[in-house]
């Protein structure tokens, strides 16, 4: 197996585990491009695919005052990635992997290592 590479965006720790997976940002060939985003995995999907919730603010300017708004994401998590249920984690925009899936998660938020 070939060493892990850096995927080039900080705060995310390249995992001690290898893995075979091709869509692995650190073992296999996908890169990633465009939006890094952090919130949380709420429940793992098909075969390494779960879905990520992330929480943030909208200014409407007809009522003047801010809500509180969420969006879910389906992402790939790699097998050498230790990640559960609950967990805040780092996930990056890549190519599209599946129909409904163009972001891979790249790591626990914080600085953990995963």
């Amino acid at each position: 197996m070939k060493g892990a590479k850096n995927v080039g965006v900080p705060g995310v720790v390249i995992p001690s585990k290898s893995c075979d997976d091709d869509n692995c940002p650190f073992h296999g060939t996908l890169r990633v491009r465009g939006m890094i985003l952090e919130g949380t995995i709420v429940k793992f999907r098909a075969n390494g695919t779960a879905i990520f919730e992330r929480e943030y603010i909208y200014y409407d300017k007809k009522y003047k005052r801010y809500e509180r708004r969420r969006s879910r994401i389906h992402v790939h998590v790699p097998p050498c990635l230790n990640v559960k249920e609950g967990d805040r984690v780092i996930i990056g925009e890549t190519r599209p992997i599946a129909k409904s899936v163009a972001f891979v998660v790249l790591g626990k938020a914080g600085g953990q290592s995963a």
